[in-house]
């Protein structure tokens, strides 16, 4: 959710192929702010989220809230990190029957972290809500730990749809009170090619389920989706404006949210700044971030919406003069500051949104001068990091933090400017005989009290700076967004407990978008047809506990009890190691260098498979009847045209 209040900002471009009627309440949204108590949300629902410091909703919420309120299908095209999350489970939350113990909302989401991430915001959304439970479930998690929390009673279900499928297949996911169905990141599912496993979900649905597809981009498979399951959807298409700020150098650092104010810290101990403002989500982190500075020495105040006009143009003021060097604040309390003193932005909290990104961005950097900005994200935020890096048109770089060399030369400078100040500015004759009253009992030399003295001075900030030179890390080629790294972890783990998942092939063909500069080795896995792994389950488990984007990983040749696949040449050994302990299938891979070379990867010996649709083209009733090798699909959905 975001308070960025920037609904003026972000123009919003309603398709005139759906059927669409802007509310009032939008229509107010051009030349005026809306809150949430705007929206129509139920008292305990508002009452959460004002507990929570949220203060405006973001475009896409001020949209889609209303709408799905009012029980329309909604067709959201938005990026990633627009508000999306809140935009649906606001209402969804409002249309809850308490009284229900089985699903009432189901959520699909493309990967595990995203589903644990929904289920969290639905978690503190609910929070005034009497017994409200909601349960994530993905591929990699105990399957009798889901089974017992699905016997309490859930009101809403997160999950993957490979898992989701598992528990409809095997009758344990109730559905026969569903509400509502959330597709999010539709776009990413089809991508990840999730998207049959979605129509076979959606045919199992009531067709009077109310649905919400959430997507960045609207490519056939999306659109035809939305034709088959949609009901007259309104459609909210969010349109980010945004600028880049070429004199503004962007930086950014991966760091977990508990070691954020270590970090910081760190920060502000190292750069030179004049004026700084730090951007956090909600009005309480404010004041809490303000006072942990302010303890730590910094001229620091905290600037929110709960302020009035005078306390916010007097905050402004000491930061301009001087009397303050640092701001904490929120988007909507930072709009329109314009002082050209501030040097620095530090993003504490990533925002929901390019356009806060923008914005905030463009607080420093005043009048032509330069700037800096620095974002701090936790790992699961890289894909947000690079939706700005591409909506900006701009590359924001790691932050070079430097060695604890370099920060004990730094600290031992400062206190010896603060000892000479000392000898020319205090009244030092007690404690020169203090001193050396000290030394002559203990027979000690004047150095020595002096060094033990400067130790104790510094107990808090040490001058000499060991261990690990600063929290969290910032290794470039770890931030593989959407095509590998921890990003697949749901994904990747979600196929592997599928069991009997549909398009089982033998072989995973020559890859087009493989780096023709990298040199390719075969090797060998023991783990085959007959184990049930698929060239999927291979991929996701190597580019899991890899790191490895799937670009890197070439063709697969399955075999009745190993497999052969290719990967890069020079894959470090403890890699290579890494990968021997894996397991897929229960079945441990024990890479190894292929002796035959890979000879015949990339081909098929086996003969062709029918057809699944028996003939008559995708959409016709074999296609229907015959996927997932010929398991029927429960339809009880009928047409949605």
């Amino acid at each position: 959710m975001s308070d960025n209040g920037l609904t003026r900002e972000v123009g919003v471009d309603v398709s005139k192929t759906m059927t669409e009627k802007v509310t009032p309440q939008l229509e107010a949204a051009a030349v005026a702010e809306l809150k949430f108590a705007d929206l129509g949300l139920s008292p305990a629902v508002l009452d959460a989220v004002t507990s929570v410091g949220y203060e405006t909703p973001s475009p896409i919420q001020a949209e889609c809230i209303p709408h799905i309120l009012n029980g329309d299908d909604v067709l959201g095209i938005a990026q990633t990190g627009t508000g999306k999350t809140a935009a649906f489970a606001l209402p969804a939350l409002c249309k809850l029957d308490a009284k229900i113990n089985s699903p009432q909302v189901l959520v699909l989401t493309p990967t595990r972290e995203l589903a644990i991430q929904v289920a969290e915001a639905f978690t503190t959304y609910a929070e005034k809500l009497k017994g409200f439970h909601v349960l994530p479930i993905y591929g990699g998690q105990d399957f009798r730990t889901q089974l017992r929390s699905l016997k309490r009673g859930v009101h809403v279900v997160v999950g993957t749809p490979g898992r989701v499928m598992d528990h409809m297949r095997r009758e344990t996911l109730d559905l026969s009170n569903l509400k509502m169905v959330i597709l999010d990141e539709a776009d990413e599912m089809l991508r990840m090619g999730f998207i049959d496993d979605v129509e076979w979900i959606m045919e199992s649905v009531a067709k009077n389920t109310q649905i919400a597809l959430f997507s960045a981009t609207m490519p056939a498979q999306i659109l035809k989706v939305t034709k088959n399951y949609l009901k007259n959807p309104k459609e909210v298409r969010i349109k980010p404006k945004t600028a880049s700020h070429s004199n503004i150098t962007q930086q950014y650092w991966i760091v977990n949210n508990n070691q954020k104010l270590d970090v910081l810290t760190r920060i502000l101990e190292l750069i030179q700044f004049e004026g700084m403002i730090i951007f956090v989500k909600t009005r309480q982190s404010t004041g809490e971030l303000a006072d942990k500075l302010s303890a730590r020495g910094y001229a620091a105040a905290a600037l929110n919406g709960d302020m009035n006009q005078s306390h916010r143009e007097q905050c402004i003021e000491s930061l301009k003069s001087g009397r303050l060097d640092i701001i904490i604040a929120t988007d909507v309390a930072a709009r329109g500051i314009d002082v050209e003193r501030v040097t620095h932005v530090i993003n504490y909290d990533l925002p929901y949104d390019v356009e806060s990104y923008v914005h905030r961005v463009g607080r420093t950097g005043r009048a032509g001068r330069k700037g800096n900005a620095i974002l701090f994200a936790a790992p699961r935020e890289r894909r947000l990091l690079k939706t700005i890096e591409r909506e900006t048109k701009q590359t924001i770089l790691p932050y070079e933090a430097p060695s604890n060399e370099e920060v004990t030369q730094l600290r031992v400078s400062s206190f010896k400017e603060k000892v000479a100040d000392a000898l020319g500015s205090q009244e030092l004759e007690f404690f020169n005989k203090l001193a050396a009253e000290f030394a002559a009992e203990h027979n000690m030399e004047i150095a020595e009290v002096a060094g033990a003295l400067a130790f104790l001075a510094q107990q808090e900030a040490p001058l000499q700076v060991k261990g690990r030179s600063m929290p969290g890390h910032n290794n470039a080629d770890d931030r593989s967004g959407d095509r590998g790294g921890r990003e697949r972890n749901g994904r990747d783990r979600d196929r592997g407990e599928r069991g009997g998942r549909d398009r089982d092939r033998s072989e995973r063909g020559p890859r087009t978008d493989r780096d023709p500069g990298v040199k390719m080795q075969a090797y060998r896995i023991e783990v085959g047809r007959e184990h049930g792994a698929t060239p999927r389950d291979i991929v996701g488990a190597i580019a899991n506990e890899a790191n490895l984007s799937s670009k890197f990983i070439g063709n697969i040749k399955l075999m009745p009890n190993f497999s052969v696949v290719e990967l890069p040449a020079d894959m470090p050994t403890e890699v290579q190691q890494q990968l021997k302990q894996t397991r897929i299938r229960n079945q441990q891979l024990d890479l190894k260098v292929d002796p035959r070379g890979g000879e015949g990867v990339g081909r098929d010996d086996r003969p062709a498979r029918p057809r699944r649709d028996g003939g008559r083209g995708r959409g016709g009733e074999g296609h229907r009847g015959q996927r997932d090798g010929g398991r029927s699909r429960p339809s009880n959905r009928g047409s949605r045209d």
